[in-house]
């Protein structure tokens, strides 16, 4: 398992009764998470005086409770600054397990000693973007949501990125891939970060059973004469890392070589000692 355990801004501090409560910078929150099924004791106290509590409807969905949490406020990650804002279905802007993934293809970027070219597809609110862009790379960074794209334009701003090269776009991602294949422009490193169920500009509907795999065989044309990476992240879906391996390995490895190694990614558990499961990376390297 890979973990993100170089935080400082933030921490699971304990896991309970589907539960977890985290700290986010100066602000404790407990959202709900399914992959904490245990019943263990709630002894930290912040279990009593969080900051905000999101309360998941038995209807599905569900609602924020506030105690004394500002509207938006910002936490920093190696020279990063993220602006957080809790937000529909329990979201705070930011998956903080990423990390470990950053650092990675972090390192790679900066040794590479070399003009690095990254596509991120699903790129949400830009962790990813900046992460790689910070690193020394220029980044195209799209997603089908103009209000994240918004989001991760502030925090380039915020993270001193505002005149970093990155390319922002609201599209499609696999029209966009398509019409950059159809161009003939190609990239040195792709991420993507696909949701389970999602819904294009136009109310195209993704479904990430059913279209991963084509989009990784139509990425793989984009990739550049000799690429760095490929990454895939899957969080919401019961995607194991083996099903990563395999998909990569027929679309990336037959045509580059290099190998493909796709783990578990979780975060550190400061009460117990413990690692929460926050889904599954693939990974592609020379």
């Amino acid at each position: 398992m890979w973990l993100a355990d170089n935080w400082k801004d933030y921490q699971v501090i304990d896991c309970s009764r589907g539960e977890k409560l985290e700290r986010w910078g100066n602000y404790l929150l407990v959202r709900p998470d399914p992959q904490v099924i245990w019943d263990t004791p709630r002894e930290h106290k912040g279990w009593r005086h969080m900051n905000g509590h999101y309360h998941r409807s038995a209807k599905g969905g569900g609602e924020w409770e506030f105690f004394d949490l500002p509207e938006q406020w910002t936490i920093g990650y190696r020279g990063l600054t993220f602006n957080l804002k809790p937000f529909s279905f329990k979201h705070t802007g930011l998956f903080p397990e990423q990390a470990a993934n950053w650092d990675w293809f972090g390192d790679k970027i900066r040794q590479a000693n070399r003009p690095i070219k990254v596509l991120n597809l699903f790129a949400y609110t830009g962790g990813a973007t900046l992460a790689a862009a910070k690193a020394g790379a220029s980044v195209t960074h799209v997603d089908a949501s103009k209000g994240m794209v918004a989001w991760a334009k502030e925090n380039a701003v915020s993270s001193g990125l505002a005149d970093a090269p990155i390319r922002w776009l609201v599209d499609d991602c696999v029209k966009f891939v398509e019409r950059e294949i159809r161009r003939g422009n190609h990239y040195d490193a792709i991420i993507m970060d696909p949701p389970s169920y999602g819904r294009g500009p136009k109310g195209e509907i993704w479904k990430i059973e059913d279209a991963i795999h084509s989009l990784v065989k139509l990425c793989a044309q984009l990739l550049s004469d000799d690429p760095l990476f490929f990454l895939i992240n899957s969080y919401t879906t019961g995607l194991a890392p083996a099903v990563l391996t395999y998909m990569i390995s027929l679309e990336v490895v037959s045509k580059y070589g290099g190998h493909v190694d796709s783990q578990e990614i979780g975060l550190p558990v400061k009460e117990t000692g413990l690692v929460l499961p926050c889904g599954a990376s693939g990974r592609w390297e020379k």
